[in-house]
């Protein structure tokens, strides 16, 4: 494959973790790897980008305050159908990725391929992992038609290496006029308080799930978390009852994680949790119920109730000091 465009995106210190992992995955699959970025300084990103193996980045530009999707698919609509296309690109799937990923689906009229968790090639095309029913199966998909393929690849589905290459060339590939749809502005902005390390980014992650009982008992979890220098988690069935906020969430519909250690606790391992974290490379599961399935999945397994388990941690982490 000769050329993979990878969108992106950019948080308060850089290239965003899952923008990282796609230009290593990029840098697998194609001899040429370009990114497509936006923003007030994109010229700071050439560097970090570059490390992890993009050559050319196109420069959209300030969007002044407008939501990414209609003027970012705009741009790569332009170069796309004016004779400059990718072979492929690859859109992490964030809020503002899928956004693109849709926008630009209509104005290539080309099809996307989304939840992807693998990329290889075969017979000069790209073929993609997807799960389905929960995580039990992956099924395998790819474009039998002409044109780049759009891939919205999921968080943790690769891992991050850095190419160490040069800062990558600035180009600018401004946004045409995008009407109506370019009408909508940011006006604020607001962010959760929160201390310690992401949640996708954690190296220890503590959850808790309905077995806690009660909203209060969330705070065995969050202090754990604390203890291990880690960041706390949630099942989907305590998000729904409104015990956390959903930024907290671990599974299908929430974050992914892969951790070093996880730690399920009272969480009873339904399948769209399982796969948001049976990645982790250590999964410690603390349930009563010895038939639940969370213990499928765990290196191990501690049948008790949470209510003493966790204070126990608890303390033996404090008298270690």
């Amino acid at each position: 494959m000769d050329r993979i465009w990878v969108l992106a995106e950019a948080g308060e210190s850089g290239p965003t973790p899952l923008t990282l992992e796609l230009l290593t995955a990029a840098r697998s699959l194609a001899s040429t790897v370009e990114a497509v970025a936006w923003g007030g300084d994109t010229a700071s990103l050439a560097a970090p980008l570059g490390e992890y193996g993009a050559t050319k980045v196109y420069d959209v530009g300030d969007l002044g305050g407008s939501l990414p999707g209609a003027p970012v698919a705009s741009a790569v609509a332009a170069r796309v159908l004016g004779g400059d296309a990718p072979d492929a690109v690859l859109l992490p799937a964030s809020y503002d990725g899928r956004d693109v990923a849709g926008r630009l689906s209509a104005k290539l009229d080309r099809p996307v391929l989304t939840n992807v968790t693998g990329l290889r090639e075969a017979d000069g095309a790209l073929v993609t992992e997807h799960p389905v029913f929960g995580g039990t199966q992956i099924a395998s998909a790819r474009f039998t038609a002409e044109g780049p393929g759009l891939f919205v690849i999921r968080a943790k589905s690769f891992t991050a290496e850095p190419a160490g290459g040069g800062p990558a060339e600035v180009v600018s590939a401004p946004a045409g006029d995008t009407g109506a749809t370019g009408g909508a502005v940011i006006r604020d902005r607001h962010a959760e308080a929160a201390s310690g390390p992401k949640l996708d980014e954690a190296a220890v992650v503590v959850s808790g799930g309905r077995g806690l009982g009660g909203a209060d008992a969330y705070a065995l979890v969050e202090e754990l978390a604390s203890l291990l220098h880690g960041a706390a988690g949630a099942s989907r069935a305590i998000v729904d009852a409104g015990w956390v906020p959903y930024s907290h969430q671990v599974g299908q519909t929430g974050k992914t994680v892969k951790p070093t250690v996880y730690v399920a606790a009272g969480i009873s391992g339904a399948t769209q949790h399982l796969v948001g974290m049976k990645g982790s490379k250590n999964i410690v599961a603390i349930n009563k119920d010895q038939e639940a399935p969370i213990f499928s999945v765990a290196d191990l397994g501690i049948v008790g109730d949470v209510h003493k388990v966790l204070p126990a941690l608890i303390e033996a982490l404090k008298q270690r000091g």
